[in-house]
């Protein structure tokens, strides 16, 4: 049997791991020139408790069994996360019946351990939180991710498993050729299909309306971020959200896995999919509303700003299932908690496909991935190890966060591996930093200019159109 899977970011690839468990060949085309390059790498990497999901919905049930498998696949896959739990916040003593009806729909959406704190207590474990709070929802079951490093791991599992990535394809047509459907791409290839999955975040829905009579809509909705640096890093150890509105979570104060602070998203719908510039005004409000939860923020500590879009159909709701068309399969839609939803969404459609078409598993699959060496968490023997086993680990390259040579050509040469400085950033975070590739980045290009056979002219920043340097002085 033949799968294409049409989009890279975390369903996709995660759709594709959990289908190589099953004789099939699977092709996954993706439009850029690498894996995670949309809302999967740009977005605040919490893995939701599952509360505030309408009870019933599609979203209720993949979040909470989502959840769920985090621990073990985490370890199986190497990729970092870590339950540090998370408060919804209420600045008013009149708000605190919406916290009591928090909690008990996510009871009935199946959600552990929920309990509602004073703010007195809150600020024990989180010292920095506003005098304003008077209560909070507790969620030990949150906790953190790294969106692309997930992302990744999935890809690099799949591939090992047989799954073939092809980039810099971006599907202009479908159609049928007998019992065939037939992908086409705008350079002019195309991929023939038994089953076409539909992976294709925000632009789902057009990928839809390519082939199926029932048409959808999403809505691009785009959220605003800051970035905070390492020394800000005290303000936050759980995820702090306000009480959630009608279009999202609200502004949340976030770590992440990478040891940062993170301030966002703000909930604008653009028409434009593909807009992802940052605005003063956006910034602005993810700043003022992020300092509602902890007064004591500083905007010195920002150090980068970013953009994501998320995926609104406009049921409310994932579409997961088969299209009422033949040889599509859907997975759209997949806005918060998408990400937390990945896993079990995975393992819902593989299981699904491989009943629909009698597929056989696969007694040689390999479920485990290595992570790859990360040189500034080792200690000094385990250093000295890698070095001698390979000296480029013994050459730092970025100094703010001691990423060296070897990871950067390990990024590389993996598969899927690295083909332009953001590759190389989300995979190392190189370039990550205080100083956001200030000192590193012509280092960086070197290396893949060398790894990758090319001229220094050729190395791109995000793929074609991203050039960095544009020729040579003689």
């Amino acid at each position: 049997m033949q799968i294409v899977i049409i989009g890279a970011g975390v369903i996709g690839c995660a759709v594709a791991r959990e289908l190589s468990r099953y004789d099939a060949k699977i092709v996954v085309l993706e439009k850029e020139d690498d894996v995670a390059c949309g809302t999967s790498k740009a977005n605040s990497g919490v893995v939701h408790a599952g509360f505030d999901a309408k009870p019933g919905s599609q979203k209720a049930k993949f979040n909470v069994l989502g959840n769920a498998m985090f621990d073990s696949l985490s370890a199986e896959l190497g990729f970092s996360f870590r339950r540090n739990g998370a408060y919804v916040l209420c600045f008013s003593q009149e708000d605190i019946p919406v916290l009591e009806q928090l909690a008990v729909q996510g009871g009935r959406n199946g959600v552990k351990q929920l309990e509602i704190h004073t703010g007195a207590k809150i600020r024990e474990r989180e010292k920095y939180v506003s005098d304003q709070v008077v209560a909070g929802l507790w969620a030990p079951t949150s906790g953190i991710v790294s969106p692309y490093g997930m992302t990744i791991a999935y890809a690099e599992n799949a591939a090992a498993n047989g799954v073939e990535f092809c980039f810099c394809k971006q599907v202009s047509s479908l159609g049928y050729r007998g019992a065939k459907t037939v992908v086409g791409c705008l350079d002019g290839s195309e991929y023939e299909a038994d089953l076409v999955v539909n992976c294709a975040g925000v632009h789902g829905d057009d990928v839809n309306n390519m082939l199926c009579a029932d048409k959808l809509q999403i809505v691009a909705r785009k959220g605003e971020y800051m970035l905070l640096d390492k020394t800000a890093s005290q303000v936050a150890s759980a995820t702090l959200f306000q009480l959630p509105t009608k279009k999202g979570k609200g502004i949340l104060v976030v770590p992440t896995v990478g040891g940062n602070v993170m301030l966002g998203p703000t909930a604008v719908d653009v028409d434009d999919k593909d807009c992802t510039d940052t605005t003063r005004e956006g910034l602005a409000e993810a700043f003022d509303k992020a300092c509602k939860t902890v007064p004591s923020l500083s905007a010195k500590a920002v150090i980068t700003q970013f953009t994501g879009l998320r995926a609104h159909l406009t049921t409310g709701d994932f579409e997961i299932g088969f299209a009422p068309c033949k040889g599509l399969y859907n997975v759209v839609g997949i806005e918060s908690p998408g990400l937390t939803a990945s896993p079990a969404i995975a393992v819902e459609v593989a299981s699904e496909i491989s009943r629909a078409y009698s597929l056989a598993k696969r007694s040689d699959f390999v479920a485990h991935r290595d992570a790859p060496p990360c040189f500034a968490k080792m200690t000094d023997d385990e250093r000295a190890r890698l070095i001698a086993a390979d000296p480029l680990y013994g050459k730092v390259v970025c100094r703010c966060e001691t990423i060296t040579e070897g990871e950067i050509v390990d990024a590389i040469r993996r598969t899927p591996g690295a083909k332009d400085l953001d590759g190389i950033k989300r995979r190392t975070r190189a370039g990550m930093g205080r100083c956001q590739g200030g000192f590193c980045t012509p280092r960086i290009m070197e290396i893949l200019a060398r790894e990758l056979g090319c001229d220094i002219t050729e190395v791109t920043k995000s793929g074609k159109g991203s050039e960095i340097v544009i020729g040579r002085v003689e």
